[in-house]
């Protein structure tokens, strides 16, 4: 039974970071763990409601209420228990999930929401320091998958269908598992030992991992299809949206987010002495206010810029909710500061690029940027660049993170018979498949890019549609259908 006055003897409280000087000057993740008694207090203030939004605002359908209560206990095991029955990969999502689940919870409405995403990434410590116990099938199916990608959605179905007694394998074209979370997001916010720990999991419970694989070159779909029964693509949405039109993107200087964030990790690991694209000593200028935007930021710090700005086209969020756009339990439009912020640089909102500058020698000196307003006339999305506004910002160094375009092109798909829909993303019917027979899709393949929880939550789904595709006993959790959505409010 939970403390009913619990959030009224606690006020909301999260570890402190550590210290801006000294956490610029390495790699390790920005928030040391968290002490036990904290943490207790934090899962107290969970009311344990009748109808807990929580639930609807993950797409896992994460039991949070249950777990809060065993911490609150200090029933660590059993909480991590309870986690793990609906997400496979805690330690990632709480520390890489913006946590729509807190926006849902129903102490938000007249008092600050429960710290979901702390109490979740202490109870995966705890598991962790315990020693993860493998969960190997008791009996072995005699069928077979393929799972070409090893990001988060590919893993969860992995690990999924392997628990149900299929034999998996997971190719990845890099040189290490792990998509993304390997090479997109930097040791600040999720160091590697996390991943090589789960997957060491994995592949005592039976899955077998393929890297160096370019799946439709060195494997093609007509050698899937003789060595396996399904086959669940989970390519991720890599392809990098750009900024062609913009004069002087042609510039040297002037680079995708992820031909920055990736050989910064490959040199942060061990892999590569330097990094082609260093922002030491450089004006660095950084194009979008999101998420991967934010991993710029902080991995030019770590490499000594001179000076970052970050910009925005968006005006200035709002500190707080607005109801009437973004009613609770919705995911509300905010001023986002993320533990990069607070290490330097400045944010400029309501600006968009003009042009990027040439500094003679064909390599960008400055970004010629203008105040813009920007509507949403009949459905569609308006920029006005407001007359008289143009100035430039020094820059040596331009980081685009403007967002993805879906997945990338590749041969495997062809072969398949497969095609991107106009967002380039992959179609699945009900039951996941892509128009080719046995061949199934998930994540941000399916999704476009999105959140660490929806790829997870349609790995899972789609491993269950697989299991049932095979002729598997019994069912595995479903928690999405490939047509769900995130909470949204009806304007």
């Amino acid at each position: 039974m939970p403390d009913p006055n619990g959030f009224l003897r606690y006020e909301r409280q999260l570890p402190k970071r550590r210290p801006v000087p000294v956490r610029i000057r390495d790699w390790r993740e920005v928030y040391p763990a968290a002490g036990d008694e904290l943490i207790r207090d934090q899962a107290t203030r969970c009311m344990d409601c009748g109808i807990p939004f929580c639930h609807e605002g993950c797409p896992l359908g994460n039991r949070i209420p249950d777990w809060n209560d065993l911490v609150r206990t200090g029933a660590w095991d059993a909480a991590a228990e309870s986690l793990h029955a609906t997400n496979n990969f805690p330690e990632f999502t709480g520390r890489l999930c913006p946590a729509p689940c807190e926006a849902a919870c129903v102490l938000g409405i007249s008092d600050d929401p429960v710290t979901i995403k702390q109490v979740e990434v202490e109870i995966a410590n705890h598991a962790f320091a315990t020693g993860l116990r493998p969960q190997p099938p008791a009996t072995q199916s005699g069928r077979s998958v393929a799972v070409v990608g090893s990001g988060p959605a590919g893993l969860a179905a992995a690990q999924q269908l392997a628990r149900a007694g299929h034999a998996v394998t997971v190719y990845e074209r890099d040189d290490k598992i792990g998509g993304l979370l390997r090479y997109g997001i930097p040791d600040f916010k999720l160091e590697k030992a996390r991943i090589d720990e789960r997957l060491a999991q994995m592949a005592a419970e039976g899955v077998v991992f393929e890297t160096g694989v370019n799946v439709g070159v060195d494997v093609t779909a007509d050698d899937l299809r003789e060595r396996f029964d399904a086959v669940l693509l989970t390519c991720g949405a890599l392809a990098g949206r750009d900024a062609t039109e913009t004069p002087g993107r042609h510039l040297n200087g002037v680079h995708l987010a992820m031909e920055h964030l990736v050989p910064a990790n490959r040199v942060v690991s061990g892999q590569q002495e330097s990094t082609p694209i260093d922002a030491a000593g450089k004006h660095v200028m950084i194009i979008g206010g999101g998420d991967t935007g934010a991993d710029c930021l902080g991995v030019a710090h770590r490499q000594g810029a001179a000076g970052v700005i970050q910009l925005d086209q968006y005006p200035l969020p709002p500190a707080d909710r607005v109801g009437e756009l973004h009613p609770w339990p919705t995911w509300p439009v905010i001023l986002r500061n993320y533990p990069a912020h607070e290490e330097g640089g400045e944010r400029v909102f309501g600006v968009a690029v003009q042009e990027f500058v040439d500094d003679g020698t064909g390599s960008v000196t400055a970004v010629r940027v203008a105040d813009v307003v920007v509507e949403r006339v009949n459905g569609r999305r308006t920029v006005t660049v407001q007359e008289g506004s143009e100035r430039d910002l020094p820059a040596q160094l331009v980081l685009l993170a403007i967002g993805f375009d879906g997945t990338e092109p590749q041969p495997l798909l062809e072969q398949f018979g497969v095609t991107r829909n106009g967002r380039g993303s992959v179609d699945a019917g009900d039951d996941w498949q892509t128009g080719a027979k046995g061949v199934f899709v998930a994540g941000d393949m399916h999704r476009g890019a999105s959140l660490i929880v929806w790829a997870i939550a349609e790995g899972r789904a789609a491993a269950a549609a697989i299991h049932t595709y095979l002729g598997g006993f019994g069912e595995l959790p479903a928690p999405v259908r490939p047509s769900s959505q995130p909470l949204a409010a009806a304007h």
